[in-house]
């Protein structure tokens, strides 16, 4: 259990890279690796909200961050960014894939993917089979895929995961949500413990993917109305981000585990029980499949 990112341990010379790490979650997990001496590489889309964010952990006192540019709807960027991580030739001891998007209106990745599916589970996916080198040399190194308590409603449509037979926002969400609690699953059986793969989510959290679909809508209304319901029923971003710290750096992790709130919406860090759906093994496999063909990125490390 974890009450405070102040009770992790000491974190000098690890180094951590995070997905989305310029805004809620993202933000305040690297704060929290950060401040105790880690590296925290801060993989970010917008270049000049993620100066404004390292700028503000530097003052807050995680003076190992530092940023990266990468589109995860983008699978060119992905690889480009891997690689150069790779080509560091340094250790790399945990891979937080925290970003992702929220029953937006429907539009496409760069390389034709259902935006939702293709940020939420398909770059992260390709992100992360492009850094197996650096992870696999780097002994204990962990893989934390960020879900949500909403996967619980997920149904994956291996026949369909772009829903080009239509379209809904919320069901899309829910589907890649369930898809990084799956490819948790499936990733830790072909690693055979040579990489520790959790899943993670923050209950219900005040950050600004609450209202970022509102906006893409133009609904002002909306936009209140999930503002509002952040503010009066969530729990903080910091808070939200404690089981992704769990996950990330505490000892004793399980591999293949699923951490969030005590209380599934709100509460301290600790195991959670998961939907039986994420545990469907014959799924999970069959969306491995799907996603190495989609990505082509294929894992050939594990095989």
């Amino acid at each position: 259990m974890l009450a405070s990112a102040d009770a992790l341990p000491d974190l000098q010379g690890r180094t951590y890279l995070i997905t989305g790490a310029n805004s809620g979650l993202g933000y305040h997990t690297a704060l929290g690796l950060g401040k105790k001496g880690a590296r925290v590489i801060m993989a970010c889309r917008n270049p000049a909200k993620a100066a404004d964010a390292l700028a503000q952990l530097k003052a807050a006192g995680a003076t190992g961050c530092e940023t990266a540019t990468l589109d995860l709807a983008s699978l060119a960027s992905i690889q480009r960014f891997a690689e150069s991580i790779v080509a560091e030739g340094g250790p790399l001891h945990g891979l937080i894939n925290n970003a992702g998007i929220m029953a937006t209106p429907h539009h496409l990745t760069q390389d034709g993917f259902e935006a939702q599916i293709g940020t939420n589970h398909l770059g992260h996916f390709a992100l992360t089979g492009r850094l197996l080198p650096a992870l696999l040399r780097t002994p204990g190194a962990r893989v934390v895929n960020v879900s949500s308590f909403v996967h619980r409603l997920g149904v994956v449509r291996l026949d369909d995961l772009m829903m080009t037979r239509g379209y809904s926002r919320w069901p899309a969400y829910f589907q890649s949500k369930l898809c990084n609690v799956l490819f948790t699953l499936e990733l830790k059986r072909r690693a055979r413990g040579r990489l520790v793969t959790v899943a993670a989510h923050p209950g219900y959290a005040d950050t600004n993917l609450q209202t970022a679909a509102a906006k893409m809508d133009g609904s002002k209304l909306a936009e209140g109305f999930y503002g509002l319901g952040g503010t009066l029923f969530a729990q903080s971003a910091e808070r939200g981000a404690l089981p992704s710290l769990l996950a990330a750096a505490m000892p004793a992790v399980e591999d293949g585990a699923f951490y969030g709130p005590s209380w599934q919406l709100w509460g301290q860090a600790t195991l959670s029980p998961g939907a039986a759906r994420g545990r469907d093994e014959a799924t999970a496999k069959g969306l491995w499949d799907k996603s190495v063909a989609l990505t082509g990125v294929g894992y050939a490390e594990l095989d």
